[in-house]
């Protein structure tokens, strides 16, 4: 079955590194501006239940040697306000914990309104 697009904001609205939050039956999401695009993520983390979408949009560190430390995919991770579990915005997958991921949607532009299907 196919997703139901829903606009919920026009391009300019949601500035880059920015957030919209917007409820969906019930739902709370989080809409980011991320330098690829858009992502939207349920604002729950799945660690402790945080309003998780409150937290920073940052980059991480990639796996080195020690003493060499290289800061990557800046705009694309979320930081949980509580505990600083960190989520790849573009997957939901949690950078720390195999196998803990948030749930995502499917966001596209059209007709320059960002749209999220649920």
């Amino acid at each position: 079955m196919a997703s139901k697009g829903l606009p919920i904001a026009e391009v300019d609205e949601i500035p880059p590194g920015g957030v919209k939050l917007v409820r969906v039956n019930g739902i709370e999401i989080g809409v980011f501006r991320t330098p690829g695009g858009y992502a939207a993520v349920k604002n729950v983390c799945p660690h402790m239940g945080a309003p998780l979408c409150l937290g920073r949009v940052t980059g991480t560190f990639a796996p080195s040697r020690p003493q060499e430390y290289s800061w990557v995919r800046e705009g694309e991770i979320l930081r949980c306000p509580w505990h600083a579990w960190e989520f790849d915005l573009l997957t939901g997958e949690a950078l720390q914990v195999p196998g803990k991921r948030v749930k995502t949607y499917r966001v596209t532009v059209e007709d320059q309104r960002v749209v999220l299907h649920v």
